[in-house]
């Protein structure tokens, strides 16, 4: 049906581009459109993180396919890459193979997708209309393009969760402009003028806020006059800073320690059980977090590290089936939902865990996640080489599981409820830590609703 017509991709970061990768290798024609202008545009944004994961664990199988048909070998297999080392030395060269290369589309914004002349509402002739997808250029100019098929590997990077404890900005939270910052700011490099000298508040307990703290408290080890106070709205610290030794992610394991060492040292003010409901901007500039009763001193910059959630908004007309709390796909959201799983309980899965009502649409990547930290970057490789299976017909490969992750039961602190960490093999699109993996091929099991699978994994937190 619409066999004429290209699958779109949405977003040309590791997941969008290992999408297009599998969708060449079943012989289907894919168009990918990126906002950015180039690949990994959104992981550019923490390029100066390190991940928690060496590169053997961050390159798709089929990506390194097409690779090696042009002579380009994954760098040492035990070495760390900082986002910007995965941009440049893998996400670049893949959106410059031939294959590729003419079929993804910069600077094109998608707005939002639909069934061709038909509202969500209207169901006859629905299966047999293509999808339109409209797309916006960086001057702004509209236009149109039809698929057969969508998958949405977007990401959650460009719209984090807001500070208020309540989900919604903080009072005062939208008029901050240039006080407030999202995500982990490069605060030791190309923001170091706007942090340097200066006061900051860092709002949140995953592994972003645990990078932006250490880069912080680096400063002011150089820069006189910076400091750096930690809201945190969890009563207590309790298992936050992870597994240490003996977690299954080295490089996350020190991150939570070296965080902790600064804490036990007491260089670090700490502000448990502060559930933010507003800032107050004062005549000179600065600016006062408040929760109930409690005020802190004034600060100059705000870092707001509360992790991700997804933009819906470009799927409203089409029929979307999202668990109420996650905003993950239905039968997906029993696997990964925080409030009953850590990380070491979600277990591989596909295009049956990610359909919706809406024939031959499927989001994937950390955007499937909803607003749930537990994304694994060779799960959603996983996902893509799944999803491109189904859409090529190939049903009994499509429900087969060739990933399955390594046995071990050592887990992070999962920073639930402020968000997740950018680290080990993240994609642009938001926190996650990349565990080790053995490859295998079985026949897949389905999910039992609140079920936990028997594998684990690194998480992001």
């Amino acid at each position: 049906m619409n066999s004429n017509l290209p699958v779109a991709v949405i977003g040309a970061g590791p997941v969008g581009l290992a999408a297009a990768a599998h969708l060449l290798a079943r012989g289907l024609d894919p168009v990918v459109l990126e906002a950015g202008a180039g690949p990994g545009h959104s992981v550019l944004a923490w390029g100066h993180v390190r991940l928690f994961s060496p590169w053997r664990y961050v390159v798709d199988a089929e990506a390194e396919r097409l690779l090696a048909r042009r002579g380009w070998q994954r760098p040492p297999d035990d070495e760390y890459p900082t986002g910007r080392d995965l941009v440049e030395g893998y996400l670049r060269p893949l959106a410059g193979v031939p294959e590729l290369r003419d079929r993804i589309r910069y600077r094109s914004r998608v707005l939002s997708v639909a069934r061709a002349g038909l509202d969500r509402q209207k169901s006859a002739g629905r299966e047999r209309a293509p999808f339109v997808l409209r797309i916006t250029s960086e001057e702004g100019i509209e236009h149109d393009l039809r698929a057969r098929a969508v998958i949405d590997a977007s990401g959650t990077w460009t719209t984090p969760n807001p500070a208020g404890a309540d989900g919604r900005p903080a009072l005062g939270e939208a008029s901050l402009g240039d006080r407030v910052t999202y995500g982990i700011p490069d605060v030791r490099g190309r923001e170091r003028e706007r942090f340097a000298g200066r006061r900051a508040l860092v709002v949140g307990s995953g592994h972003s806020a645990f990078n932006a703290l250490l880069d912080l408290l680096q400063l002011a080890d150089e820069v006189p006059g910076t400091a750096v106070v930690w809201a945190v709205r969890r009563p207590s610290l309790g298992s936050v800073f992870g597994g240490g030794e003996n977690d299954q992610l080295p490089e996350r394991g020190r991150l939570g320690q070296r965080l902790r060492a600064q804490v036990e040292s007491g260089r670090l003010r700490i502000e448990l059980g502060f559930r933010l409901e507003r800032f107050e901007r004062l005549a000179d500039g600065g600016v006062v977090a408040v929760a109930g009763e409690s005020r802190l001193a004034p600060v100059d910059q705000v870092v707001v590290a509360t992790g991700f959630r997804p933009d819906l908004a470009p799927l409203r007309e089409l029929r979307t089936q999202l668990d109420p709390a996650t905003e993950a796909p239905t039968a997906l959201a029993p696997l990964i939902d925080p409030n009953v799983h850590s990380c070491g309980t979600v277990r591989p899965h596909g295009f049956a865990e990610l359909k919706h009502p809406e024939p031959d649409f499927y989001v994937v990547g950390m955007k499937s996640y909803g607003r749930a930290p537990t994304f694994l970057l060779l799960t959603g490789y996983e996902q893509v080489r799944s999803v491109a299976a189904a859409l090529a017909g190939d049903l009994e490969a499509a429900r087969e599981v060739r990933l399955v992750l390594p046995e071990t039961g050592v887990c992070g602190g999962s920073g639930r409820d402020e968000g997740a960490a950018v680290s080990g093999g993240c994609c642009g699109a938001g926190d996650d830590a990349q565990a080790p993996a053995r490859i295998t091929l079985r026949r897949r099991v389905e999910p039992t609703p609140g079920g936990c699978g028997t594998t684990a994994s690194g998480c992001g937190s």
